[in-house]
Parts: C-alpha cells; structure tokens; sequence
C-alpha cells in the first residue's frame, strides 16, 4: 500500500505534501511546530488537516504492521496462498484483515473444532462437494467410532454440517457482501424496555431508521438508553437477500445434498453470521458516531480556549450557591487575587442588603470594572442580585459596571485539583471556584487549559465516547490553540506552558523553576540553559515563547529565532532597523511599506519561501498582536432579562454556549440556553451546524416557540 497516495486521495491534497509532512513527523517534529514554522514543506497545510494526517498515518501502519502479522500466522500454519496474500494487499480496514485472517485464527472450541477432532472434516468435504452419488446415510456409516463420540449416522452428518456452517460463517467474501448489504438496506429498530416508565429517552421507545441514514447523535443517545436498560435495540437485516447471495454460491444442482446444506446455510446465518455482523455494525457505527462527536467536541473547545480575551480589567467572581452562600473573589488586571469573600443574598438566608453592602465595599476599594458570574445553580437569581447592585453603584458613585454570564463547566473539577491547591494553599476550595470564573473572562486559555479537557463541557456524549481517544483528540486541540496564540514565557504557569510544541510537563516545571531562580528571561536562547530543554525542543518551542520587555523585539512576535536574519534584512531593505518597531510612529511607516512590497521577489532576494515572508510581515506588521482579539467579546450586560419578559417574534443577541450536530445552544440572557435547530440556521441547505456558527460566536436570534412549563426556548437565525 502506497500509504502517502491513500493519505492524499483522503484528505485532497498533493502526495508531495503528504510525503514531507510524513517526513517532518518522523523526525519528530510537532504538529504546532510543522503548521506554523514548515510551511514551504508542507505547501500550507493547516493545524487540522495536519493532525488528520497524522492519524491517518498511525491507522494505516498500524493496518500495514497488522498485515505482516497475519501474513507470518497463516505462513507459520502452512496455509499461505497468493489469493490470500492479493486479498489482504488490497483489504483498507483493520476490519477486513480479520475477516480474511478468521479461518486461520486459533479458535475456542466450537462445534466445528470438536467435528473435526472427532475426524468428521473428510465428510464435511464430501457434503460440502455435492459430487457423491452414493447415498450421504451410507457414507456416514464409515465415520461411526463410539471412542470419539459419533454414536450414530445422524451424528456424523450433524458434526460434519457444522464444520460446513462455520466455513461459511468464516468466509471473508461472504461477510463483506452481507456488512454492504446490511449498511444498505439494514434498519435499526429500537423498542423501549420498559415502555411505562419516563425517561430521556421515550422519543426512541418506538423507532427505527435506516443504517445508512442514522446520525452520530442518534446511535450515541440510543447507546446510552440501552447502557441504561431503557432501550432494546436490534438491526433488521435483508435475510432473504442474504441467504439467497450464500446459496447461490455453495449450491450446484438438486442434489441429495440440496435440503442439508441449505438447512447448514439457514444456521450458519442464523447462529454464527448474524450475531457477530450485527456486534461488528454496532461496533462501526458507534467508532464512527464517537469519532464525530470528538471532533464536535474538539471544535467547540478550541473556539472556546481562543476566546476572546478581557484585559485591563479587575474582575468580580461570582460562583453562585444557596445554601453555602454565593463566592466572592477580586481579581487584578494581571490576574491577582486582591480579596475574597462570601455573601447570602439566595435562599434559605436572603440577606440581600447585607450581600449588597459587601459587594458595593469591594467595588469602591477595588474600583471593579466588571463582574463575571457562573452560569451554575442559582446563577439566574444571582444574576438579578447583581443588576441591582450595578444600578445602585451607577446612582451612588455615577460608575457603569457591566456583567457576563461565564461557563463555570470544570471550575468543581479545578477547584479541588492539586494544582489548584498548589496555586492557592491557604484559599478555601470553595472560593477557588469563584477565582477561576474571574479569570475566565480575563484570559479563557490561561485558566481552561488548567482543567482535563472534557470537563469544558462543549461537547455532546463526550462521556461516552473512547475516553483514550477523546484525551488524545483534545490535548492536541489544546496544543494548537496554546502556539496559535503564543506564551508569555515570564508569566506562563506550568499547565499552560506544557502545551507549547516541545515542551513536556518536567520541562515546563523547570521553566518555571528556571525564571523563579534567576528572574525574568531576556531573550529566548536562555530557555537553552533551563535543564532538560536540549536544541531540539528549543527549535520545537521557541517561536511560540514570547519575552515582552526583552532585548530584541522580534521575541514578542512569532518570527522563529531560525528567521531572525531574514527579518533583519527585509528591515533594513525598507530602511529601518528592528530597534524600530518599539517606535508607534515608525511602527505605522514600517507597516505601510511593508504592506508595498512585491512578496515574489523579495523572496528571492532575501532567499526565503514565500509563505515564510508573508508570516513574518504579518508579525512585523503588528508585533506583539493577540490572534485572539478578532475573536467575538462576551456580551457585557448591565441588566436582566426574565424569562417571563420573552415574547414570540422577539429578536435578541445572544452568544453560542455549544454546537452539536442538530443544532446550536444559544445564550440570549435567560435562565437556560435556547436551542437553535439546524433548520433553523440559514435558508440554504446545511449539513453541519458548524458551517455557520461556532462556540463564542455572537449572533441575533428571533425568538419562535417557548416552553414555559419546562423554561425551554427555541429560536431560529432566520431573521
């Protein structure tokens, strides 16, 4: 298998970029690195369509290395044919190899194992030929032996048909016509367990749907029902089809061996062949449903983790409770924490005035630009509280402060982590909760790469899935959306700076250690003295270090140290010297000239790819720029919207809280989010509800049906 042209042909692209990037990753280089720094190689490749090569590339050697073993068994068992060999040359799932290597495979003892230990597989042959004038009761005599087991003539015929069925059963050609077949005309047929008894599930008690046509959310919410002993699922299969297909292959003419072996084809199907297709299609159809959920899940978090970010903002945390009373924590512009405190404003205490006092205190001393409050239990009347406290404080000190409504999805998980307990040893856990959502708004990717991915909670049946593959799907969400942005090597924490390409856990701790025992890094090639990041990481990890305040100013860009030259030179082509760019005003002229240039021809002169050139203008254009900042803001709101104040035909701005298949969650300021349903998107066709929004997005939607009874909205983007 030519695996760089199968790659290629998959994924759309030119077989010399899957080769170079296969190269690239052979010598250890890290997606973040290829993507930004090898774009020449690669002929532009993106982030995304990188690390679907790269599985691509594991699934198939993995495929090929699972060949050569098949291939070594059936050798070693003397059994080796070239059909054999062609077949599993051509096979392209790991799926099919098993069926071609299952005759060959060391089984348990079967029926058929035990018909030919009892020597039964000669008349097996002779059955199975149709050849045999001689009647099939006298032939079978000759296999009676009372040692073995074979009492009777009955019992000769019955070993030997059940040696044919499991032939039939293990015949690869056979299970890969009745699989196509099955994804063809297969329907899945759910029926409710216990019909009587409510549950999330009563949509699917009476339900079916073709294989072919059922969506990934489906067969992972069924999955679900049938864990939890509400569903029973089975597929229905075209059996006359199926049986038709085998019987046309074994049965020659009318034999006296007719009415056996289509009995033996009859049971072979029934016992043998359909259970373990309807497992295999089960199994596909999950893998697949799974692998669409992790990249649903994977999108959504990577929006979330690039969000935009709040600067220059002391922030109140929020973390909303009843009982235990609300959290409160002040944070800095830099991410401090100033105070903290807790207040009773919900019930069973309702000390709102009180509540109030304390807050009004905390914004007067800390002069607060902004509230973000968790959107957990009891988040709507904290909410309300809040708004009255901003009205108050816009009458008393004639200062406009504003509130979002922050995920607080992981802040438990966070909260009683070690790390978390490491960054604040003397905070109660509680409050924890309360820091987290403040830095949230301040910086989303500096505090969510804190938490285990999955527990970002923007997703759907993400604790269903693979939870191996979900880890690796979403560390290498995160890592793209670290080095897309960059790292501030001086203030970095451990958790976000082991996301850097190159850099591992141990490295980023001794980073840490490093800054903390010789004070702030300078310029980039000091990370060569921390311990453990040898020459290769640092090629790895330096573009993606950003050192502010340091000797050169090419080190608050993305202009990799290996560039450094290149950048120089096209400065000084235009006049200028890279001391310049911390000048505003010769900033704008550099930017201006820049922006002149004949990329193609500067290239050759400064002896650079094109791509690379245009990257480096980019950075030189605006050093030091955040990617995040053409990112949507967080609606900053300043007063509460009841959900008995909704009306139908009202037209509202909301933000994208989630993205499933069938649609988008949409916060548009009340208790719970409203459901956007993918009919509702866009008057064109869409297959897929990211084609149009992504999580943060900030969108106006038209309010269409409400639910007061179970506060359930639905809105539609067709305005």
């Amino acid at each position: 298998m030519n695996i760089s042209k199968v790659i290629a042909d998959e994924l759309k692209v030119k077989e010399s970029q899957v080769e170079a990037t296969i190269k690239l990753i052979d010598e250890g280089n890290t997606i973040p690195f290829i993507a930004r720094y090898r774009k020449e190689a690669t002929g532009g490749l993106s982030d995304e369509t990188l690390r679907d090569l790269g599985e691509r590339l594991t699934y198939l050697r993995n495929l090929e290395n699972r060949k050569k073993e098949v291939i070594n068994s059936i050798e070693g068992q003397g059994k080796l044919t070239d059909e054999i060999v062609i077949a599993l040359e051509v096979a392209k799932t790991l799926s099919e190899v098993e069926d071609i290597y299952r005759p060959y495979k060391q089984k348990k003892r079967t029926r058929a194992t035990i018909a030919k230990e009892k020597g039964l597989e000669p008349l097996s042959n002779i059955i199975y030929m149709q050849k045999e004038k001689t009647p099939i009761e006298e032939i079978a005599k000759e296999y009676i032996d009372s040692e073995k087991g074979v009492e009777t003539v009955e019992d000769a015929i019955q070993g030997a048909l059940d040696i044919i069925a499991e032939n039939i059963s293990d015949n690869a050609d056979y299970r890969k016509e009745i699989k196509r077949l099955t994804y063809r005309d297969g329907i899945i047929e759910v029926k409710a367990s216990k019909p009587k008894e409510k549950s999330n599930y009563e949509m699917y008690y009476e339900f079916s749907e073709k294989v072919n046509r059922i969506p990934s959310h489906r067969i992972l919410a069924i999955n679900r029902g049938e864990k939890e002993e509400f569903l029973k699922v089975k597929i229905t299969k075209p059996e006359e089809q199926i049986v038709l297909l085998i019987e046309k292959n074994i049965i020659q003419n009318d034999s006296q061996f007719k009415k056996y072996i289509q009995d033996t084809i009859l049971d072979s199907w029934k016992r043998l062949i359909e259970p373990s297709i309807e497992r295999e299609i089960r199994s596909d159809l999950t893998e697949k449903a799974e692998e669409q959920a992790i990249k649903v899940f994977g999108q959504n978090a990577k929006q979330l983790l690039l969000g935009a970010p709040l600067k220059g903002l002391t922030v109140i945390g929020f973390d909303p409770a009843y009982r235990t009373g609300c959290k409160i924590a002040v944070i800095d512009e830099t991410g401090k924490v100033l105070d903290y405190t807790t207040i009773y404003p919900t019930e069973p205490q309702n000390d709102v005035e009180g509540a109030k006092k304390e807050l009004i205190k905390l914004i007067a001393k800390y002069n607060v630009d902004m509230f973000a409050i968790g959107n957990g239990t009891a988040s709507r009347e904290s909410e309300i509280f809040v708004c009255d406290v901003i009205k108050e404080v816009k009458e008393k000190y004639n200062k406009d402060i504003h509130y979002a409504i922050v995920s607080e999805a992981g802040a438990s998980v966070y909260s009683a982590s070690k790390l978390a307990t490491e960054e604040y040893p003397d905070i109660n856990v509680s409050i924890r909760g309360a820091i987290s959502i403040a830095r949230r708004l301040q910086d989303p990717l500096a505090e969510l790469v804190k938490i285990e991915p999955k527990a970002i909670g923007v997703g759907q049946y993400q604790h269903d899935v693979d939870q191996k593959n979900l880890a690796g799907s979403l560390t290498g969400v995160v890592e793209d959306a670290v080095n897309k942005v960059g790292v501030d090597v001086n203030t970095a924490t451990p958790s976000l700076l082991q996301y850097v390409s190159g850099i591992n856990k141990t490295i980023a701790n001794n980073i840490v250690k490093y800054r903390d025992e010789n004070g702030k890094l300078k310029e980039r090639k000091q990370l060569l003295k921390v311990p453990k990041l040898g020459k290769s990481a640092y090629e790895q990890c330096a573009g993606f270090m950003r050192i502010f305040d340091g000797k050169n100013p090419l080190e608050v860009t993305s202009v990799h140290p290996e560039s450094y030259e290149v950048a120089e030179n096209l400065l000084e082509l235009i006049g200028y010297k890279i001391k310049d760019l911390l000048d505003k005003e010769k900033l704008k002229e550099i930017k201006t000239k820049l922006s002149e240039i004949k990329i193609n021809e500067v290239a050759n002169n400064l002896n650079v790819g094109e791509m690379t050139l245009k990257d480096i203008i980019d950075e030189l254009s605006k050093p030091g720029r955040d990617p995040r900042e053409e990112m949507p803001k967080p609606i900053l709101r300043s007063d509460v919207l009841k959900f008995k104040d909704l009306r139908e035909g009202q037209i509202l701005t909301g933000t994208v809280r989630n993205v499933i298949d069938f649609g988008a969650f949409v916060d548009v300021g009340v208790k719970h989010d409203g459901l956007v349903h993918i009919s509702e998107m866009s008057d064109k066709f869409i297959k897929n509800p990211s084609e149009v929004v992504s999580v943060g997005d900030i969108v106006k939607v038209k309010v269409i049906a409400i639910d007061m009874e179970r506060q359930k909205v639905k809105l539609s983007m067709k305005i």
